[in-house]
């Protein structure tokens, strides 16, 4: 269970934080979240696709991971296999949090029962001793802002997708060399016909919205879906 607490040198002074790599620190996940402003960072290293909400019907960007509940094939026990990690998996513990009526300045808040909070003095320190932010928190509130700025910008992206139908769902058979097949299933990606056929008045008010980058950064990024499946097959082979 959670345990979000405000952020402050008084309460939390002497806090470290765990920052590598493991699935003792909730990074065997198969996807993670992303933001539009992310795509071009995230691109370079990960599929980008996008998930409907069940219940809210809202979509939400995704770098995928891996092919099953909890695999993480870019885990490779203590190390992050990859030059980029994205930020919904970099800034943990940490959250943004707002009043309750969602007005006023957002603050850095803190999951106390995270596996990334430090229980044996190990780990990286969040303020120092004269109670000021440590370069790792700086960095942090920097992502933290980053990330926050995306997720609110996120759903006029999505609106502008589903106005022009450009999401169509997305189903991927995974043949392994050892004859298993895995299928992902629930997924949706960018519909290239139709971007393709959007007139250039279309095109224009996507590119002035900022969202036309985003989109073919999306698109570029299914690219990696082949080296996804050459990681399943080398964790496959290497048992």
């Amino acid at each position: 269970m959670s345990n979000h607490q405000i952020l402050n040198s008084a309460d939390h002074g002497a806090l470290r934080v765990h920052t590598q790599a493991g699935a003792d620190f909730g990074d065997a996940v198969m996807a993670c979240m992303t933001v539009p402003d992310e795509f071009r960072r995230v691109q370079g290293h990960f599929p980008v696709v996008f998930r409907r909400d069940v219940e809210s019907g809202a979509f939400s960007a995704l770098a995928l991971l891996g092919f099953e509940n909890g695999e993480n094939l870019f885990l490779e026990g203590g190390r992050w296999d990859a030059r980029y990690r994205p930020l919904a998996l970099a800034i943990q513990p940490f959250l943004i949090g707002r009043p309750s009526a969602q007005t006023g300045e957002a603050q850095v808040h803190v999951d106390m029962a995270h596996p990334r909070i430090s229980a044996d003095g190990e780990g990286v320190r969040v303020f120092d001793d004269a109670g000021q932010p440590s370069p790792y928190l700086e960095a942090i509130a920097r992502s933290l802002g980053e990330l926050d700025h995306g997720h609110r910008q996120s759903p006029a992206f999505f609106a502008a997708l589903e106005h022009h139908g450009l999401l169509e769902p997305f189903t991927l058979d995974v043949p392994l060399d050892d004859g298993s097949r895995h299928s992902l299933v629930g997924f949706h990606t960018i519909d290239e016909e139709r971007l393709a056929a959007l007139n250039g008045k279309a095109l224009g008010a996507l590119h002035e919205a900022g969202h036309l980058m985003p989109i073919f950064m999306a698109m570029a990024s299914l690219s990696h879906l082949g080296e996804l499946v050459a990681r399943k097959n080398a964790r496959v082979a290497g048992g």
